[in-house]
Protein backbone atom coordinates (compact mmCIF):
# COMPACT_ATOMS: atom_id res chain seq x y z
CA UNK A 1 0.00 0.00 0.00
CA UNK A 2 1.51 3.44 -1.38
CA UNK A 3 1.84 5.60 2.47
CA UNK A 4 2.57 9.15 0.84
CA UNK A 5 1.39 11.07 -2.04
CA UNK A 6 4.06 10.88 -4.60
CA UNK A 7 2.89 14.14 -6.68
CA UNK A 8 6.32 14.81 -8.90
CA UNK A 9 5.60 11.58 -9.98
CA UNK A 10 1.74 12.15 -11.03
CA UNK A 11 2.56 15.69 -12.26
CA UNK A 12 5.61 14.36 -14.83
CA UNK A 13 3.30 11.23 -16.25
CA UNK A 14 0.20 13.58 -16.66
CA UNK A 15 2.83 16.15 -18.53
CA UNK A 16 3.50 13.54 -20.64
CA UNK A 17 0.03 12.36 -21.28
CA UNK A 18 -1.25 16.21 -21.80
CA UNK A 19 1.85 17.26 -24.01
CA UNK A 20 1.60 14.02 -26.58
CA UNK A 21 0.71 15.14 -29.72
CA UNK A 22 -2.91 13.46 -29.83
CA UNK A 23 -6.62 14.92 -30.69
CA UNK A 24 -6.63 17.47 -28.17
CA UNK A 25 -3.65 19.02 -29.61
CA UNK A 26 -4.25 18.66 -32.96
CA UNK A 27 -7.63 20.29 -32.42
CA UNK A 28 -6.15 23.24 -30.56
CA UNK A 29 -3.73 23.88 -33.41
CA UNK A 30 -6.18 23.77 -36.09
CA UNK A 31 -8.18 26.09 -34.54
CA UNK A 32 -5.80 28.55 -33.51
CA UNK A 33 -4.58 28.35 -36.88
CA UNK A 34 -7.30 28.92 -38.66
CA UNK A 35 -9.71 30.99 -36.55
CA UNK A 36 -7.26 32.62 -34.36
CA UNK A 37 -5.84 32.89 -30.48
CA UNK A 38 -9.07 33.86 -28.88
CA UNK A 39 -10.73 30.29 -30.11
CA UNK A 40 -7.83 28.68 -29.68
CA UNK A 41 -7.42 29.56 -25.93
CA UNK A 42 -11.53 29.40 -25.77
CA UNK A 43 -10.93 25.76 -26.86
CA UNK A 44 -7.90 24.63 -25.04
CA UNK A 45 -10.12 26.16 -21.74
CA UNK A 46 -12.70 23.90 -22.64
CA UNK A 47 -10.27 21.10 -22.97
CA UNK A 48 -8.74 21.68 -19.72
CA UNK A 49 -12.48 21.66 -18.31
CA UNK A 50 -12.82 18.24 -19.43
CA UNK A 51 -9.69 17.01 -18.14
CA UNK A 52 -10.50 18.15 -14.70
CA UNK A 53 -13.89 16.93 -14.69
CA UNK A 54 -12.51 13.35 -15.08
CA UNK A 55 -9.29 13.71 -12.82
CA UNK A 56 -11.45 14.80 -9.94
CA UNK A 57 -13.92 11.55 -10.80
CA UNK A 58 -10.79 9.59 -11.09
CA UNK A 59 -9.39 11.53 -7.53
CA UNK A 60 -13.01 10.50 -5.89
CA UNK A 61 -13.03 6.75 -6.99
CA UNK A 62 -15.85 7.07 -9.74
CA UNK A 63 -14.17 5.24 -11.56
CA UNK A 64 -14.89 2.18 -10.16
CA UNK A 65 -19.12 3.34 -10.29
CA UNK A 66 -18.92 3.47 -14.07
CA UNK A 67 -16.86 0.33 -14.34
CA UNK A 68 -19.64 -1.28 -12.36
CA UNK A 69 -22.09 -0.34 -14.86
CA UNK A 70 -19.80 -0.82 -18.42
CA UNK A 71 -23.01 0.57 -20.51
CA UNK A 72 -21.67 4.01 -19.54
CA UNK A 73 -18.37 3.18 -21.29
CA UNK A 74 -19.87 2.13 -24.14
CA UNK A 75 -22.45 4.74 -24.18
CA UNK A 76 -19.32 7.52 -24.17
CA UNK A 77 -17.15 5.64 -26.39
CA UNK A 78 -19.54 5.52 -29.65
CA UNK A 79 -20.52 8.75 -29.02
CA UNK A 80 -16.55 9.89 -28.72
CA UNK A 81 -15.63 7.97 -31.73
CA UNK A 82 -18.08 9.23 -33.40
CA UNK A 83 -16.79 12.83 -32.97
CA UNK A 84 -13.40 12.42 -34.00
CA UNK A 85 -14.73 10.77 -37.16
CA UNK A 86 -16.80 14.00 -38.05
CA UNK A 87 -14.15 15.86 -37.18
CA UNK A 88 -11.50 13.51 -39.53
CA UNK A 89 -14.68 13.66 -42.13
CA UNK A 90 -14.65 17.87 -41.80
CA UNK A 91 -11.02 17.85 -41.89
CA UNK A 92 -10.74 15.75 -45.13
CA UNK A 93 -13.37 17.50 -47.08
CA UNK A 94 -11.36 20.88 -46.47
CA UNK A 95 -8.23 19.21 -47.33
CA UNK A 96 -9.94 18.20 -50.43
CA UNK A 97 -11.23 21.69 -51.58
CA UNK A 98 -8.98 24.01 -53.19
CA UNK A 99 -10.81 27.50 -51.96
CA UNK A 100 -8.24 29.66 -49.15
CA UNK A 101 -9.18 29.28 -46.01
CA UNK A 102 -11.16 32.60 -44.68
CA UNK A 103 -10.18 34.59 -42.01
CA UNK A 104 -13.27 34.15 -39.61
CA UNK A 105 -13.88 36.52 -36.64
CA UNK A 106 -15.61 34.51 -34.21
CA UNK A 107 -18.79 36.31 -31.32
CA UNK A 108 -19.58 35.06 -27.94
CA UNK A 109 -21.82 32.61 -29.88
CA UNK A 110 -19.00 31.04 -31.28
CA UNK A 111 -16.84 31.22 -28.57
CA UNK A 112 -19.35 29.60 -26.04
CA UNK A 113 -19.69 26.70 -29.19
CA UNK A 114 -15.98 26.25 -29.11
CA UNK A 115 -15.94 25.50 -25.13
CA UNK A 116 -18.32 23.51 -25.28
CA UNK A 117 -16.96 21.35 -28.42
CA UNK A 118 -13.50 21.05 -26.22
CA UNK A 119 -15.55 19.81 -22.85
CA UNK A 120 -17.18 16.70 -25.45
CA UNK A 121 -13.93 16.38 -26.90
CA UNK A 122 -12.51 15.40 -23.71
CA UNK A 123 -15.72 14.20 -21.59
CA UNK A 124 -16.59 11.91 -24.29
CA UNK A 125 -13.35 9.44 -24.37
CA UNK A 126 -13.87 7.54 -21.44
CA UNK A 127 -10.15 6.08 -21.50
CA UNK A 128 -9.07 9.50 -19.88
CA UNK A 129 -10.65 8.13 -16.52
CA UNK A 130 -9.13 5.26 -16.24
CA UNK A 131 -5.57 6.94 -17.08
CA UNK A 132 -6.30 9.29 -14.17
CA UNK A 133 -7.33 6.13 -11.53
CA UNK A 134 -4.33 3.92 -12.85
CA UNK A 135 -2.17 7.48 -11.93
CA UNK A 136 -3.66 8.33 -8.74
CA UNK A 137 -3.61 4.66 -7.68
CA UNK A 138 0.15 4.25 -8.08
CA UNK A 139 1.06 7.93 -7.00
CA UNK A 140 -1.72 8.57 -4.05
CA UNK A 141 -1.84 6.81 -0.80
CA UNK A 142 -5.31 5.05 -0.42
CA UNK A 143 -6.08 7.07 2.84
CA UNK A 144 -5.67 10.43 0.86
CA UNK A 145 -6.90 13.31 2.98
CA UNK A 146 -9.22 15.42 1.14
CA UNK A 147 -6.12 18.43 1.22
CA UNK A 148 -4.40 16.08 -0.62
CA UNK A 149 -7.00 15.23 -3.09
CA UNK A 150 -8.01 18.93 -3.62
CA UNK A 151 -3.63 19.52 -4.12
CA UNK A 152 -3.75 16.62 -6.67
CA UNK A 153 -6.71 17.58 -8.56
CA UNK A 154 -5.33 21.19 -8.48
CA UNK A 155 -1.98 20.89 -9.77
CA UNK A 156 -2.83 18.41 -12.57
CA UNK A 157 -5.35 20.89 -13.48
CA UNK A 158 -3.51 23.58 -13.83
CA UNK A 159 -0.62 22.01 -15.58
CA UNK A 160 -2.84 20.44 -18.08
CA UNK A 161 -4.39 24.31 -18.72
CA UNK A 162 -0.59 25.55 -19.41
CA UNK A 163 -0.07 22.95 -21.60
CA UNK A 164 -3.06 23.68 -23.81
CA UNK A 165 -2.83 27.36 -23.35
CA UNK A 166 1.29 27.41 -25.18
CA UNK A 167 -0.49 25.07 -27.80
CA UNK A 168 -2.87 27.67 -28.43
CA UNK A 169 -0.25 30.41 -27.96
CA UNK A 170 2.37 28.54 -30.32
CA UNK A 171 -0.08 28.11 -33.10
CA UNK A 172 -1.69 31.17 -33.05
CA UNK A 173 2.01 32.92 -33.70
CA UNK A 174 1.60 34.65 -36.79
CA UNK A 175 4.38 33.17 -38.47
CA UNK A 176 2.29 29.52 -38.01
CA UNK A 177 -1.06 31.03 -39.14
CA UNK A 178 1.29 32.68 -42.54
CA UNK A 179 2.50 28.68 -43.07
CA UNK A 180 -0.79 27.25 -42.68
CA UNK A 181 -2.04 29.76 -44.77
CA UNK A 182 0.65 28.56 -47.80
CA UNK A 183 0.43 25.03 -46.48
CA UNK A 184 -3.43 24.44 -45.56
CA UNK A 185 -4.44 21.08 -47.19
CA UNK A 186 -1.31 19.23 -46.02
CA UNK A 187 -2.69 20.50 -42.37
CA UNK A 188 -6.12 19.35 -42.58
CA UNK A 189 -4.64 16.15 -44.72
CA UNK A 190 -2.49 15.37 -41.31
CA UNK A 191 -5.79 16.91 -38.87
CA UNK A 192 -8.25 14.48 -40.60
CA UNK A 193 -5.60 11.35 -40.65
CA UNK A 194 -5.20 11.81 -37.29
CA UNK A 195 -8.68 12.16 -35.86
CA UNK A 196 -9.44 9.72 -38.35
CA UNK A 197 -6.89 7.01 -36.37
CA UNK A 198 -7.87 8.13 -32.78
CA UNK A 199 -11.72 8.04 -33.97
CA UNK A 200 -10.89 4.32 -35.23
CA UNK A 201 -8.96 3.30 -31.85
CA UNK A 202 -11.43 4.68 -29.65
CA UNK A 203 -14.42 2.59 -31.44
CA UNK A 204 -12.42 -0.29 -31.27
CA UNK A 205 -10.71 -0.41 -27.72
CA UNK A 206 -11.46 -2.63 -24.89
CA UNK A 207 -12.22 -0.75 -22.11
CA UNK A 208 -13.71 -2.58 -20.34
CA UNK A 209 -13.63 -6.53 -18.63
Amino acid sequence: MIESLHLPLILAAAFLASASPGPSTMAIAGTSMNVGRRAGLVLALGIASGSLAWSTMAALGMSAVMMANAWTFEVLRYAGAGYLIYLAIRAGRSALSSRAAETRNPGAASFASTFGRGIAMHLTNPKAILFFSALYSVGMPANATPAQLALVIGCVGLQSLSIFVCYAMLFSNPRMVRIYGRLRRGFEATFALAFGYAGFRLLTARLTG
